[in-house]
Order: C-alpha cells, then structure tokens, then sequence
C-alpha cells in the first residue's frame, strides 16, 4: 500500500491529536488519539514521546490490526497495542482516544466508577462510566499495554461499547471510543466533564443516589437508538 493512500487517515489522526490539548486534557505527550481505516484494515496513531504542538500529519504512524508499522518514519505510541486490541473487539468504533485528564484520572486511580447522578451524564451514557479490574504483577509484567486492553474488554463482556464509549484503567486513566477519531475525542472531552461534575455533586452531597432509572432512560433514548428525537440527524447531540 502506497503512502500516498494514507493520507487522509492521517490528517484525521492528526486533527484528533491536536484537539486533546487544545480542550485541555492532555498535557505534553500524555495522551494519544488515533483514526482506524476498517476497509484496509490500518490505523493511524501518534508517535510515541513527541509533544502535541510539534506534531506533523507526515509524524503519524500507520499501524496494522495487530499492531505492526505498516508506513511511518516514528514508532508509534506506546499504547498502540491497547488500541489494537479495542479495534479488534469493538467492531462498531472508528476512532479512540487516551488521555490523562485530571478529574477522569482522579476516579481512574481511586478505582471508582462515575456514578450516573444527573441527566448531563445520561445524555452520553445510560449507566456509570466502568472501571476494568486491577492488573496484577504478573500481567503487568508481561505486555502491559496490550493486557490494559484486553482488561478494558473483558470490563465491556457484559457492556455494549457503542452505548457506553469510555472506560477509566485503573491505577491508568480514561479510555473513549466513537463512531469516528473525532467523536472519540469529543467522549473523552465530555468523559471529564462528567468526572469533574460527579466529583462537585459528591462534595456537596456525599450521600447522593444515583439518577432516576427513569429519567436515565429518557435522557439517553432521546440522543441515542431508534427512537432519538434530539438534534438534526444521526450522530448529532
């Protein structure tokens, strides 16, 4: 496969990349995003260690399904493995991005789910956001990245990952996915909010319930699935 191909992949993986720091979740180079190609079975990521604001379209690395440089002068992110394996098992995804946003990371390494506790919450899933599992030396010790992973997907066994788009990694930090590189980035933006809106809502109330069933049910349906009213077409929120 030429280079030439890959460029609009690229330049997809590329914009994604540089919206995180510029909606304030990321830091240097701590976080990544990445744009999958399904039909070719490639996608594209950022490099590993550079920093966000010196980042080129020509700098993101084209990868395989499993992970192996298909075209790129730069080694890939270090968590392209894990991406790999998210694109392997969430067929629906077109995009995910990684961060390590302060309040969503705050919940990541206290090992806690966000709880549902209001509507702005439903509106983008209908349950908690889930933490997966601690990892064990063993596997920590193994390859870490692809074992982070396999424990995001072993959290979603009983989940559907198109309804609820994002995970917290524990001890890690937030994982988001979408339809396209672009709405994974606007789930990991709004995967914050929710964290930092949880976080307020328990320091005022610690002894809150979660939201309604009913009222959860009816924030998401109405964004979300065959009966969604809400905005001007498909994929709209």
């Amino acid at each position: 496969m030429s280079a030439e191909r890959f460029e609009e992949l690229r330049e997809a993986a590329w914009r994604c990349n540089l919206e995180l720091p510029e909606r304030g979740v990321v830091l240097y180079t701590f976080g990544n995003a990445s744009a999958v190609d399904r039909e070719r079975g490639v996608f594209a990521i950022k490099p590993s260690g550079v920093v966000f604001s010196d980042l080129k379209v020509e700098d993101m690395v084209v990868v395989d399904l499993e992970g192996a440089v298909v075209d790129g002068r730069r080694r890939p992110s270090s968590d392209t493995p894990t991406h790999a394996v998210l694109y392997r098992e969430f067929a629906g995804i077109g995009g995910i991005a990684h961060t390590h946003s302060t309040h969503a990371t705050a919940w990541a390494q206290a090992c806690r789910p966000i709880p549902i506790l209001g509507t702005t919450h439903a509106d983008l899933a209908p349950g908690e956001i889930p933490c997966t599992r601690l990892m064990s030396a063993e596997e920590a010790a193994g390859d870490y990245e692809l074992t982070t992973g396999e424990l995001i997907v072993e959290r979603f066994r009983e989940l559907d990952p198109l309804q609820t788009p994002m995970v917290l990694a524990v001890r890690h930090g937030p994982f988001a996915w979408g339809p396209s590189a672009e709405k994974a980035v606007e789930h990991c933006v709004m995967l914050e909010e929710l964290a930092r809106i949880a976080w307020l809502t328990l320091a005022i109330d610690g002894g809150i319930q979660p939201l309604e069933p009913w009222l959860s049910e009816k924030h998401f349906r109405r964004k979300h699935g065959g009966e969604a009213y809400y905005g001007q077409g498909e994929g709209r929120s």
